[in-house]
């Protein structure tokens, strides 16, 4: 028979791990909880010969199933010849090992427990390998979400930058859309800041090539290609090659320190169209620049409307986490930074292993504060709230919505999306029971931003944390991305006619 006190692990680390079905019947096993810490509980088991004897039957015939004897079919071996051939020590610690996350579901179902990670389990006390009599006793230790004392939200004062628009931002604004519709012209100049230089990189290690790209067209001082490129090009002309060290940040030397050659191959600058009426035919619906002039002003107006909310959400949450202690439990912090670190390959960046752990360990004290406004406030996470968030996580990615939604379900994500909507809804509600004013103390409507409590929500469209039908989620994701599609287009093609219908009354 196997070693007394087996370690297992089971379950994945997230806030809701999912434990496998196994053969235990509907038996309320005998279970007892103490609080280790406030972000730890130690379960203890004890399984009586009769709750445990569903799996010691499950387990003769996974095992006929397995042997072959003969004389014999395959999954009709009697148990006395698997007793014979195998053992009945085998026979136990399958049962056990089958059964070991239904006594633990059952468990944390009755004690209402919130697992955080993954439990592991000592079996303390094995039945009898003879004859299976005698309790199987079972100690497991888990991370639990921690209580908090939720504080008072309600007319909470809060404030956010005043919405004011200056002659400056509206100008950039127009400079911005004239840029889209700029020509490149190659300049027999130095490259600076805002220039599109045509380059050939070369990447070495101690001497030896590992990587070049050739032709590449990048806008000097964007930031966008590889640190220390841009100082480089600065007042670099068509013709001149200059070196200098950067970290490569893909391929198999990510992380290691290279040699980069670059070589400037042509040097143009954007040359941008006039501000005037004719332009602003082209780049828009209206007729005038004056015209284009005002819409600018409303989207940059608009824009810092949407910024108060950005704004007002994240200093009410520093505010309540000001007022509130989350207990951080280590463990799961640390294999958070470790998987993090080794996504990066910076194990050893201790400098950055300390922003890492910072930076989980605020995220999960927020989502603890969230967790815990979602349930004070009943809230209900409907199969249309998740579809567009779904939906808004597939285009920021550039994935199809069902493969984005597919990808999330082969990883047992979808639970994770449903407690963010859940998080972002407990998060609006909280936001509409505060007062929030400007810097000139004026009030701030933040409507769009609000949410209210659910109420009378249909039961049907509810979705289950744990019990979302990925196909149906991914197949109206689907829909809904389609029918976004074809609006899309079809305001596209309104706006293309209506540009041609324009241009032609011009020529006339």
């Amino acid at each position: 028979m196997g070693p007394r006190g087996r370690r297992f692990e089971s379950c994945r680390p997230d806030h809701h791990p999912p434990i496998h079905r196994s053969n235990t019947g509907d038996c309320h096993v005998k279970s007892t909880v103490e609080k280790l810490s406030p972000t730890r509980a130690k379960v203890t088991i004890s399984v009586t010969p009769e709750e445990l004897k569903p799996s010691i039957t499950h387990a003769y015939g996974h095992i006929a199933e397995d042997i072959n004897i003969p004389g014999f079919r395959k999954g009709k071996v009697p148990p006395a010849i698997i007793d014979q051939r195998v053992g009945k020590s085998a026979v136990l610690e399958h049962a056990v090992n089958e059964s070991l996350d239904g006594f633990y579901r059952t468990a944390v179902t009755e004690h209402k427990l919130r697992p955080l990670g993954r439990p592991e389990a000592d079996i303390v006390e094995w039945p009898s390998d003879k004859d299976f009599s005698g309790d199987l006793q079972l100690s497991i230790e888990v991370d639990v979400r921690p209580e908090i004392d939720l504080p008072n939200y309600s007319g909470l004062k809060l404030t956010v930058d005043a919405v004011e628009v200056s002659d400056e931002e509206v100008a950039e604004e127009l400079d911005n859309l004239r840029s889209r519709f700029g020509t490149l012209i190659t300049v027999d100049r130095p490259a600076t800041t805002g220039d599109f230089a045509q380059i050939d990189l070369i990447a070495a290690i101690s001497g030896v090539e590992v990587d070049n790209a050739s032709g590449i067209s990048y806008e000097v001082g964007s930031g966008d290609l590889i640190d220390g490129i841009d100082e480089a090009l600065d007042s670099l002309s068509a013709g001149e090659t200059t070196t200098f060290n950067s970290k490569l940040m893909g391929g198999e030397h990510e992380g290691e320190t290279a040699e980069i050659t670059v070589t400037v191959i042509a040097v143009k600058e954007r040359e941008l169209p006039t501000a005037d009426d004719d332009f602003a035919q082209i780049a828009s619906e209206f007729d005038t620049i004056a015209e284009l002039t005002d819409s600018l002003k409303v989207n940059v107006e608009r824009s810092k409307v949407f910024g108060q909310g950005t704004q007002a959400r994240e200093k009410l949450v520093e505010q309540l986490l000001e007022s509130v202690e989350v207990p951080i439990p280590t463990a799961i912090i640390e294999d958070e930074v470790r998987r993090h670190l080794e996504g990066e390959n910076r194990l050893e960046d201790a400098e950055h292993r300390a922003e890492v752990t910072e930076s989980s360990e605020k995220t999960f004290r927020q989502q603890i504060l969230l967790d815990t406004i979602a349930e004070a406030e009943k809230v209900q996470v409907s199969q249309d709230e998740l579809t567009q968030y779904l939906i808004q996580g597939a285009s920021q990615y550039g994935m199809d919505p069902s493969e984005f939604v597919q990808a999330l379900s082969g990883n047992g994500q979808i639970p994770s999306m449903v407690a963010e909507v859940a998080r972002n809804k407990a998060l609006a509600i909280a936001l509409g029971k505060a007062e929030v004013v400007d810097t000139n103390g004026n009030a701030v409507d933040l409507s769009e931003f609000v949410a209210v409590p659910d109420e009378d929500e249909d039961e049907d469209d509810e979705i289950e944390e744990d019990d979302s039908d990925a196909e149906a989620v991914a197949a109206e994701a689907d829909a809904e991305a389609e029918a976004a599609e074809a609006k899309a287009a079809k305001a596209k093609a309104a706006k293309a006619a209506a540009a041609k219908k324009k241009a032609a009354a011009a020529k006339e």
